[in-house]
């Protein structure tokens, strides 16, 4: 019987990869999934554990994660605290009537986001997911405003739920839902990190400007404070600042969307924070729970004070709302990243990976991009990315190509990796960088 991960192993594959066992569910998995949701023409490896920064696959191989399973797993995989607390609460009360008989739980979960979150961000509504979150973001802007206008930035991924998909720009999410997504969001340039942020701060006041007289005056201005899928791209210095203050003249609310940034994951609990930049709302998920899906609309007072008091029929709600079994394990995951000393655990270790990139302009990489341990590589070259990742697959390290194109490496590891398995993980990239050039 093969023992437990311990979290902290190096890679260990045996060829070939994916193994017999994965192709076998793979094929299992096409007869009963729509084809739309996972890539089958190139079988993937089906995870069956993972612990700290591992992976096991379903035939014994095990890998080193530079993804944090998209972001969420900060505090680890399978974090010792929050499974415990999973598995305390899930015996106690599994479920609750969350607006109508509250679970305890969630009063304290919603004390503690009160807590960390930056500036007057004190008011919350929980959600199932990050992309729920995101709509109910959107919904306090057009209640608070009387606006339904958003604007939103190229390059933005705010989920793919319909109020989400509206905000998210990849013309290849959007076109087959086209004659359903609503209208009234306006797309402005993105400024990447070396940009002049004018010109991108000027394009959203005229597009508020003209949506004055449009059907849809704007409401909200949504932004990522990094571009997460679209190619983990940080903002010129003071766009989001400058955002702040267009916000505030034009009377919309600024949403920050820190799905993919927040609870930690840059080296403070929001990467906003870095700006000294503070939103109306801000949205947290992902790393939020470590675990089960949760997301958060953290408002401030003025920005909640748009929803009427319930009278016993809300009219925004679900079933799962502050479920407490998820609050639960989102209180024990902020606790583990404060006692591990994690924030400033991921400011060194993104930096370790920062200087580990300099490296690799002589392989035709850009420098890293990014803070905290959400960084990325640009790849230039059609498929190149993708083959550096199918390559490190091979060799036992998981890393996710972002972007548009597909052309950035998404380094974005848990904040427990050791240095051992990061240094292990970034060798395995230099070589794939290297032979990818062949």
């Amino acid at each position: 019987m093969t023992a437990g991960l311990a979290g902290d192993e190096l890679p260990r594959v045996a060829d070939p990869v994916p193994g017999p066992a994965s192709v076998a569910l793979a094929a299992r998995l096409a007869r009963v999934e729509s084809p739309n949701v996972t890539r089958l023409d190139a079988p993937p490896i089906f995870w069956t554990e993972a612990r700290g920064a591992c992976v096991r696959d379903a035939d014994d191989n095990i890998y080193v994660d530079l993804t944090a399973g998209f972001g969420v797993a900060n505090a680890g995989h399978a974090n010792a605290d929050v499974a415990a607390a999973i598995g305390r609460q899930a015996a106690r009360l599994a479920h609750g009537l969350g607006d109508v008989y509250p679970p305890e739980p969630k009063v304290r979960l919603l004390e503690r986001l009160a807590a960390i979150a930056p500036g007057e961000l004190q008011v919350s509504i929980l959600a199932g997911s990050g992309a729920e979150a995101v709509e109910a973001a959107l919904k306090t802007a057009a209640i608070r405003t009387g606006r339904s206008g958003v604007v939103a930035f190229e390059g933005a991924y705010h989920g793919l739920t319909y109020g989400a998909l509206a905000t998210t720009w990849r013309s290849d999410f959007r076109a087959p839902f086209a004659a359903q997504i609503f209208d009234g969001v306006r797309f402005a340039p993105w400024p990447a990190v070396d940009d002049d942020v004018i010109p991108a701060l000027d394009a959203v006041r005229r597009i508020v400007r003209e949506a004055e007289s449009s059907p849809h005056p704007i409401g909200a201005i949504i932004a990522e404070p990094i571009l997460g899928r679209g190619g983990i791209v940080p903002p010129g210095d003071g766009f989001l600042a400058g955002l702040r203050d267009l916000a505030d003249g034009a009377g919309t609310l600024l949403i920050f969307d820190e799905v993919y940034t927040g609870c930690g994951r840059t080296g403070r609990w929001f990467a906003c924070e870095h700006a000294g930049v503070v939103p109306d709302v801000l949205v947290a998920g992902k790393a939020l729970t470590g675990s089960i899906g949760m997301g958060a609309a953290i408002g401030t007072p003025d920005a909640m004070s748009g929803w009427p008091p319930s009278g016993g029929e809300a009219i925004h709600t679900s079933t799962f709302l502050g479920n407490p079994i998820a609050c639960e394990a989102a209180l024990a995951q902020l606790a583990a990243v404060e006692s591990g000393g994690l924030l400033a655990r991921a400011t060194a270790l993104g930096e370790r990976i920062a200087d580990a990139a300099a490296g690799w302009a002589g392989l035709g990489a850009g420098p890293a991009r990014g803070v905290g341990l959400v960084r990325g590589v640009p790849v230039p070259g059609a498929g190149r990315a993708l083959r550096v990742a199918d390559q490190c697959l091979t060799a036992g390290v998981l890393v996710l190509a972002e972007g548009p194109m597909a052309d950035v490496l998404a380094i974005t590891p848990p904040a427990v990796i050791t240095e051992a398995q990061l240094d292990t993980a970034l060798d395995v990239l230099e070589t794939a960088l290297r032979n990818s050039r062949a």
